[in-house]
């Protein structure tokens, strides 16, 4: 099944020719989950080829502009293209009330119900489920309240191997042994176990979203071995006071905070404006975590 997560949106607040405003899909299935929403992402969506309407969720972590500005527009257009299936947004409290105005002040009546889950941004704590992925908050430490988001995915079913299956099952009895079941015994065959024809489960995917936050390594313990791993990387190690000041962390930090945890690939992202070049930024992750990439626009890293 398909583990796929998309960039959307490299920059950071200022606006540069070529990057855009975060914004990340993951695809899990035929399922897909917005994280972030910066100004412009429907057009990202658009260029990318994510459709709209496959969207089951929405995860704003904060109420800074360039994390959510895309927010009522995309609710726009899912309107006009007919969307009926209630949409899940999840995120900082406050994000309700700005969306109910937004909507009142413009007279938009969606077609769709809006389910709004507030989040405890100082927690880690579940706040998203469905029958593919569980979803924990991360706390970040930011300016105002802001949230990173555990992506794990549910426990997949054994794939059949063929070398164990007898011959002549029936279409129906290979079908219910691909859903896990047992056949029991009938006039024609003995009963056969799932666990006998089946290899093992493969392991559930995670990835976790770390946004704008201050360099925090305990957060490590909460993410250990976790599969992806994005961190914010807004300026490099030289500009350290910086990113103290503005509540951001440095592409040496993210890399630290990624090594501890054990992550099995790391992307950074969130870069500011003032780097035309992202190599530095690379060089100085890189150097302590030899495999770290960037999360640039178009960026598909699959599972």
């Amino acid at each position: 099944m398909t583990f796929e997560l998309k960039i959307l949106g490299s920059a950071s607040a200022t606006p540069v020719a070529g990057r855009h405003p975060t914004a990340q899909v993951l695809t899990v299935g035929a399922s897909t989950y917005l994280i972030d929403c910066g100004e412009g992402t429907q057009w990202q969506m658009l260029e990318y080829r994510v459709r709209p309407h496959h969207l089951r969720a929405i995860f704003i972590s904060h109420l800074h502009g360039d994390h959510y500005f895309g927010l009522f527009g995309l609710l726009g257009t899912m309107h006009l293209q007919g969307r009926t299936q209630p949409l899940r947004i999840i995120g900082p409290p406050g994000l309700d009330e700005v969306l109910v105005a937004q909507a009142r002040v413009s007279n938009m009546h969606l077609a769709f119900a809006m389910e709004f889950t507030p989040v405890d941004t100082e927690a880690h704590a579940v706040v998203y489920e469905d029958e593919l992925l569980t979803v924990a908050s991360l706390p970040m430490r930011h300016r105002i309240p802001c949230a990173g988001y555990l992506f794990s995915e549910r426990p997949r079913r054994a794939n059949l191997l063929k070398e164990r299956l007898p011959a002549g099952l029936r279409p129906e009895q290979l079908a219910r042994l691909a859903q896990g079941e047992d056949l029991p015994a009938d006039g024609q065959q003995p009963g056969l176990r799932h666990a006998d024809v089946a290899g093992p489960p493969p392991a559930p995917r995670r990835y976790a979203f770390f946004s704008d936050t201050l360099y925090t390594p305990a957060l490590a313990d909460l993410v250990q071995g976790v599969d992806l791993l994005y961190h914010e990387a807004t300026f490099l190690e030289e500009l350290r006071e910086r990113a103290a000041q503005t509540h951001h962390s440095t592409a040496r930090q993210a890399a630290q905070l990624a090594a501890a945890a054990g992550a099995k690939r790391f992307l950074i992202g969130h870069f500011s404006s003032r780097y035309k070049s992202l190599g530095p930024l690379l060089e100085e992750a890189r150097a302590v975590y030899p495999e770290a990439e960037l999360a640039t626009e178009g960026l598909a890293a699959s599972l």
